[in-house]
């Protein structure tokens, strides 16, 4: 197998963190591909049309993507249910999870992209409505704290967990922590599990 990869992508991280904890890291190749909004990989786009990260190229020429049906196929390999519920109510709680923490990736990388345009090419609706959108969905995160804490490892862990380190990445001005505390002790703990610090971005 390969994986289209890059380090400093959440979307690549979900899928490493997901192959770290189901043993499977050493599974794929991983080959560097550098992608942007404005300039389509040409290398990438015939195993993506899209030409996003992650893809995951299988041993018979199949190409999965985006990160959330790679880390279910990585699931599956691995025996399944691991960080995918069996359970229908817990399955879909666990989606709902990853939904919001992929979410919210999602404008963040929007925000950051209008935020480093030019002065006069930014839009101020946009930014304003990034800004409340991010707060009002970290104060959800905060709420689901508790269920964080005592639900099994999987899928929704992973994407509030590379949201939150994504934040202190590429956001830090945002002091994300400031009034909430059961998050804050939570994302500490996803930060100390050994598949996060092999996965760990830092700068430079």
């Amino acid at each position: 197998m390969k994986l289209h990869w890059s380090p400093r992508s959440p979307f690549v991280r979900k899928v490493m963190i997901a192959a770290h904890e189901l043993g499977l890291q050493d599974r794929f190749e991983r080959v560097r591909t550098v992608v942007a909004m404005t300039t389509p990989n040409p290398a990438l786009l015939p195993d993506n049309p899209l030409s996003k990260i992650p893809t995951l190229v299988l041993d018979d020429g199949q190409c999965l993507y985006d990160s959330l049906t790679i880390c279910e196929y990585l699931d599956d390999l691995a025996g399944g249910h691991i960080l995918f519920p069996a359970e229908r109510a817990a399955r879909w709680r666990v989606l709902t999870w990853h939904a919001l923490g992929n979410g919210l990736l999602d404008i963040l990388i929007l925000w950051r992209n209008e935020r480093d345009k030019p002065e006069q090419r930014r839009t101020p609706e946009w930014l304003a409505a990034f800004a409340l959108k991010t707060e009002r969905s970290l104060d959800q995160m905060e709420a689901l704290a508790a269920d964080l804490h005592s639900a099994p490892f999987g899928i929704g862990h992973i994407a509030i967990g590379c949201c939150l380190s994504y934040l202190d990445f590429r956001f830090g001005q945002l002091d994300w922590r400031a009034g909430r505390p059961g998050l804050v002790a939570w994302h500490d703990g996803f930060r100390a599990r050994p598949s996060a610090i092999a996965t760990e971005v830092v700068d430079g």
